[in-house]
């Protein structure tokens, strides 16, 4: 019989649980530390270039040619310090890493609640860390071929004056891609969260469908905060975040109605286990 563990142990447990996935995350780091100039140029940069696709597809949008489309976001990228791209270095390798080890770290996470739930429980979560992975890298995908080159065309093209030339240093516009990328990411875990938040009973369908117009208002707020002051990035952002919401509610009627037939199938055996016993204690009487 497993000996039951007491609470020192479970942070022992937890502690075991979070170094492996920091180290998965160091690891995977180092690597990208190592080629720091292949991801930056080739995977973060790339999206001030000609050849992204989604530039193509934006000046095209906007009937202009590609070269005059693009010439304003042809910005000089410096750096202000001596140690900025070092730290920027870094910074997008752990950022990297954690996008890269997100499966992973989901995995640890769910190898340490795992022995806490009932088979049952277990069963009904399976699957959970494909579908966070999942959602994760699509957030991570749509922020990085939708939201961000709307926000970086929208802000290299937006001017207070024509002798204004733009400038960037290099750690903001790291900052705002890794900032857009991470927080999508990180928004598409709704449905996952609707989930649980329903099988603890703190979120009912008809509790998101009460308060439909206070999402909206939240999601256009969420929508408005990793996305520039452009009306056409924050309804790109928007559209799936609000599909999201509605998914969530269908996710919620789901776990609300198996939660009613568990109740419903324990309460018959409950039932069919007092009958038996009345016959019993019936037939046994003299």
């Amino acid at each position: 019989m497993e000996k039951e563990m007491s609470f020192l142990d479970h942070l022992e447990e937890l502690r075991w649980h979070i170094l492996r996935a920091f180290a998965a995350i160091v690891v995977i780091a180092i690597f990208i530390f190592v080629y720091r100039k292949f991801v930056v140029d080739e995977i973060l940069f790339r999206l001030l270039s000609e050849d992204f696709p989604t530039n193509k597809w934006l000046c095209l949008l906007r009937g202009e040619e590609l070269g005059a489309c693009m010439e304003a976001i042809n910005a000089r990228i410096v750096s202000f310090s001596p140690q900025e791209q070092f730290l920027k270095s870094i910074q997008v390798g752990f950022v990297g890493g954690f996008i890269v080890a997100f499966p992973y770290i989901i995995w640890e996470l769910w190898s340490f609640i795992r022995p806490g739930l009932h088979r049952y429980e277990q069963r009904a979560v399976r699957g959970s860390v494909f579908v966070m992975s999942l959602l994760f890298f699509t957030g991570v995908a749509f922020g990085y071929f939708i939201i961000a080159p709307f926000s970086i065309q929208f802000f290299s093209n937006f001017t207070i004056s024509d002798y204004a030339n733009n400038t960037w240093g290099i750690s903001k516009v790291i900052g705002l891609i890794t900032q857009i990328i991470l927080g999508a990411g990180v928004i598409f875990q709704m449905p996952v969260l609707m989930y649980y938040l329903a099988k603890m009973g703190l979120v009912t369908p008809k509790f998101l469908r009460t308060y439909r117009r206070h999402a909206v208002a939240i999601l256009l707020l969420a929508a408005a905060i990793i996305t520039p002051p452009d009306v056409m990035s924050q309804i790109l952002i928007f559209i799936p975040l609000y599909s999201l919401y509605e998914i969530s509610i269908v996710i919620a009627g789901r776990v609300i109605k198996r939660k009613e037939k568990m109740l419903a199938e324990e309460k018959k055996k409950e039932e069919e286990a007092r009958k038996a016993a009345e016959i019993a204690s019936s037939n046994s009487a003299p």
